[in-house]
């Protein structure tokens, strides 16, 4: 079975879900430390000014887990992301396809936790508007032990894995070699060769969230959140 693990970000880029199509079994690996200044709590746009960060803002302190992270109440994020959004992509082609999801997102549902936030954007995302069919668990549900490596190890194991594939960070630090002793395939996931497609402002920008490939290709989403060496 190929299995992927990662921790929850905020309406991820495409590589996210590059790798969520790439597996059997998508696990969130919520359980470990959350990290400040990273992807779990933000994300960038393409908005009239260039590149800029959507940021929900949440209530820190040292070694919570990115599961036992709240969205800090006192803010009004909500409007303000849907406003961003809305000034970034009114005029994208397919705004009118995908905006009603975000308005409920935004204005309809409360978020305590930001895992949770996190998990059901994703999901509802691949599932529903990129066709993905691969199935969501999270990483408590299955038993693991020790740190860093040596209990990702063990949570593979657990969840029966013969293919792990991960983003090219984990390279730095994933010993590969023991994965393999252990029956495990590493698959290194290339992020170096996706398609252009037409944004509604140039340059053309890859890093940005899912929302730009969605809102400015629709239907033909699938072509473009997928490397072509997939």
């Amino acid at each position: 079975m190929k299995v992927a693990v990662l921790q929850s970000n905020y309406i991820p880029w495409k590589g996210y879900f590059d790798i969520i199509n790439d597996v059997d079994l998508f696990v969130f690996y919520d359980e470990v430390q959350y990290t400040k200044n990273d992807w779990r709590n933000r994300n960038k746009i393409y908005s009239l000014q260039g590149l800029s960060w959507i940021t929900v803002p949440v209530t820190y302190s040292f070694g919570q887990t990115i599961a036992e992270t709240k969205i800090n109440q006192e803010s009004n994020w909500q409007k303000e992301h849907w406003d961003k959004l809305e000034n970034a992509y009114k005029k994208a082609p397919y705004w009118n396809v995908y905006n009603d999801f975000f308005y409920r997102l935004y204005f309809e549902e409360k978020w305590e936790f930001l895992s949770e936030l996190n998990q059901y954007v994703i999901k509802h995302i691949a599932s529903e508007f990129l066709k993905i069919n691969t199935k969501f668990d999270i990483s408590t549900n299955y038993s693991s032990h020790g740190q860093r490596a040596e209990k990702l190890l063990s949570l593979l194991q657990s969840i029966g894995t013969s293919v792990y594939i991960s983003g090219p960070a984990a390279k730095s630090y994933l010993p590969e070699k023991e994965f393999n002793d252990a029956g495990i395939q590493v698959v290194w996931k290339d992020y170096s060769h996706y398609p252009v497609y037409k944004q509604i402002r140039a340059p053309f920008e890859h890093g940005v969230s899912i929302v730009d490939v969605l809102f400015n290709t629709g239907e033909k989403a699938g072509i473009y959140y997928k490397s072509q060496l997939s």
